[in-house]
This record gives C-alpha cells, sequence and structure tokens, in this order.
C-alpha cells in the first residue's frame, strides 16, 4: 500500500496554529507582494473567494464577512512543513516528500489495517504539530491521490480513505472528474471532453494504444496506475536540482542601479545557499532584470545575461561579485524595474569539481567560512550574517502588509502567552 498525508488548508491552518481565535474565520494568504489568492480556509471557499483571484477584486467579500487576511510567510510554513514531514517519516520506512504540505508514505509489508494506520498518523501529527491532515491509501501513487481526495472531500470518512479493492476501484474511477487525476490536469482534460472523456473511468476503458498515440507513454503509465498497476517509482531523497534561481518581484518599482544591485546581490546569495544546501556548486550564473510589462503607460525594457564561471562554486562572495557585475552591464538608466533575479545553471557535484590553477581563491577556506556562515544563520534565522554587499535597504523587498510573526523561528517572535 502506498498512503498520500496531504495537510488541510496548509498555509491557512500554519496560521490558525497560534492563532486559536481564528479557528472558525475565513481565512485567505496572499501570494508575494499581497497579489492574488493562493491559498483558502474551508469558510472563505464556502464564500465563493476563488483561488488565485486578484486581492483587490475580493475586497468587499473580504470586509462582508470579516475575512482575515495574511500575507505568504514562507518561513512559517517552511518550519511547520518540516516538523510534520519529521512526524511522518516515523510511520513508514520509506517516504517520498512530494510538496511543502504532502508526502508519499510505502507501507509495502506492512499488515496492520490502513484505516487504523491512517487515523493514527492523523491523530499523531494533530497532537505533536497541530496541523490537520488527510490521508489516502491505495496500491499505486495515482490511486493514493483520488483516495486523498476523497478523503477530504467527504468528512463523515474522518479525513481517511482506503482503495484496497476492485469495488472501490471502479467506485472512485466513475466518481473522479478526469481533470482531477493525478498528472493529467486541465490541459489534457480538454482535449479528453472532445473525446466525450469526462470521468477517470472513461479514461481507463479506452485501448493502451490510443492513449499511448494520443497522450504519450506518461498517459499509458496513468491509465495504468489507475487500473492498479504500479508504474511510478518511489523516490525517497528528490534528486538534486539542474539549475537553482532565486527571482522577487519589487515591492515598489526601482529606478535606481544601488537598489536593484542590492536586491540581486541578495538573490546570488540566496542561491548560493540553496547550492551548498545540495553540495553542488554552479559553472554559469545568469542575471536578468525587467519592468512592468502591465504598465503600458511606462516604457519598458527586460535584459539578462549570462557569464561562465572560472571554476565551478557554490561561495557566496564569488556569485555576488559576479551577479553585481553582470547587471552593471545590462542595467539601463530611465526606467522603472520590477523584478530582477539571479539562476545558476550548469550544476555539478561539489566533490566533482575540476579546480582552476591559475584561481585565486582559497577554496578550502571558502568552504570552511560558509559553512560556519550556514550554521549560524540556520540556527538564529536567515541574514544573522551576511555579506556587506546585501546592504541594509529594504525598498527591493517584497510587499507584505499583512505578514504574521516567525513564531518558531525568531526569537523575538516566540508566542507570548502571558502571565
Amino acid at each position: 500500500m502506498i498512503a498520500l498525508v496531504d495537510c488541510n488548508n496548509f498555509y491557512a491552518s500554519c496560521e490558525r496554529l497560534f492563532r486559536p481565535d481564528l479557528k472558525t474565520k475565513p481565512i485567505v494568504v496572499l501570494s508575494n507582494n499581497d497579489g492574488c489568492v493562493i491559498a483558502r480556509s474551508n469558510e472563505s471557499k464556502a464564500l465563493g473567494i476563488p483561488m488565485g483571484a486578484p486581492a483587490h477584486e475580493c475586497i468587499k467579500l473580504i470586509r462582508e464577512h470579516d475575512v482575515q487576511v495574511f500575507s505568504s510567510n514562507y518561513t512559517l510554513y517552511g518550519d511547520i512543513s518540516s516538523r510534520v514531514m519529521n512526524v511522518l517519516s516515523q510511520f513508514a520506512p520509506d517516504m517520498e516528500i512530494y510538496s511543502i504540505d504532502e508526502a508519499f508514505l510505502c507501507f509495502d509489508g506492512v499488515t496492520s489495517s490502513p484505516e487504523e494506520l491512517g487515523l493514527q498518523i492523523r491523530q499523531t501529527v494533530m497532537k505533536w504539530v497541530g496541523i490537520p491532515v488527510s490521508i489516502g491509501f491505495a496500491p499505486t501513487k495515482t490511486l493514493a491521490k483520488a483516495a486523498n481526495r476523497i478523503a477530504k472531500k467527504f468528512p463523515q470518512l474522518n479525513n481517511v480513505f482506503v482503495i484496497e479493492n476492485e469495488q472501490q476501484r471502479e467506485k472512485v474511477l466513475r466518481w473522479l472528474p478526469i481533470e482531477d487525476v493525478w498528472g493529467l490536469g486541465r490541459q489534457y482534460s480538454k482535449r479528453m471532453a472532445q473525446m466525450q472523456v469526462f470521468k477517470a473511468w472513461d479514461f481507463v476503458n479506452l485501448s493502451d494504444a490510443y492513449v499511448r498515440k494520443h497522450f504519450t507513454v506518461v498517459g499509458l503509465r496513468i491509465k495504468n496506475e489507475l487500473e492498479g498497476q504500479r508504474c511510478f517509482t518511489f523516490e525517497g531523497l528528490p534528486p538534486a536540482k539542474k539549475s537553482i534561481a532565486t527571482t522577487r518581484s519589487f515591492g515598489t518599482m526601482l529606478t535606481s542601479l544601488d537598489d536593484v544591485k542590492e536586491a540581486v546581490v541578495n538573490h546570488a546569495v540566496s542561491c548560493a545557499a540553496k547550492l551548498r544546501r545540495q553540495r553542488s556548486c554552479a559553472m554559469q550564473l545568469m542575471v536578468f532584470i525587467h519592468t512592468n510589462g502591465f504598465r503600458t503607460d511606462l516604457p519598458q525594457y527586460m535584459r539578462n545575461k549570462v557569464v561562465d564561471l572560472p571554476t565551478p562554486t557554490n561561495n557566496s562572495s564569488v556569485l555576488a561579485k559576479y551577479a553585481a557585475a553582470l547587471l552593471e552591464s545590462i542595467f539601463r538608466d530611465g526606467y522603472q524595474y520590477k523584478k530582477a533575479g539571479v539562476v545558476v545553471l550548469q550544476l555539478v557535484p561539489q566533490n566533482q569539481v575540476q579546480l582552476n590553477l591559475f584561481d585565486p581563491l582559497d577554496i578550502v577556506k571558502g568552504n570552511r567560512l560558509f559553512e560556519v556562515v550556514d550554521k549560524l544563520n540556520n540556527s538564529y534565522g536567515t541574514g544573522t550574517v551576511k555579506l556587506a554587499a546585501q546592504g541594509t535597504g529594504r525598498s527591493w523587498k517584497l510587499k507584505q502588509e499583512r505578514i504574521s510573526k516567525k513564531y518558531t523561528t525568531d526569537w523575538g517572535d516566540l508566542l507570548d502567552i502571558g502571565k
């Protein structure tokens, strides 16, 4: 059996975790720069607030129903996610973290009742972390996704649903809309609607040859998974990324090179830290900047540039230096910039770096330095130790007017329960 554990309304649940007064209140969480709705509590969904809607279009509903609005607090969400995953890892010999709020657990060979196991997992996560979860059990990942959807959809199931026989599998597939099948999505569902395929059951009744011809080998694997044949491998550890990017829209449009450079240097340092976490080094670095394409009343400009690094590196100082130089070469006065980003490319394992005889950098000393920097920043919060070039200005930072406290990662934001 494979189980998919999914946190219920994860971002909203994280906001409620330290605010019990919000337990029954409608909540929405906004995207970067407080632009669009990216998460909703069940109460907000019932009010008709759509996912992805621009925040300004929902103002009337928000005010009429006293909807609690939060800016995205990814530091908090990431830490709570880590705690949930640590709890889940104690229940299964193999676990694959699928996203910030989802994980697959492999229970092959486990003889315990799936229903009892699911309830135990739910109760433990709620007791130890405080986050509600839903769990779907099935023989394959795709069916586990479908089972999880049913566990969420029907509260009378206590958020646990198991597909363990042919009758249950057929019933689920006859109910499951084709656009909700994991791996297919809305683009495939549009094509399938023209073929009179509206439910997962319609899809599995197509011939293998037809599915492979029209939906490639991936579509055929999804069909086989829905039929109960395991096709997607179980990955205990996520593969190392082939490129890493840090990009942000500015809280306000910027016109000064110094302000944009501060943002780009911070993005480069962030990329370097991500490289070190996966023990990789970059052979190339790209910087891009652009204006706001939606402001047709303003002159537009966008540009990017790539440089080959003399030696593959994950050194923050080196990446920041090259990023700043690239920005200076593409920056033009007279424009209002809305976004900038840094991308590191051509990644290689840290222990397979080909050294350069003429590189003046002491790599061993640099590795030791940033090992200490990472430890301090992990212990006391990102930005505790940083490069001077990262600056102290905040003009480029995201607009986060409604962000909650970092209850679990910042000493200054520890919950005060009073005397």
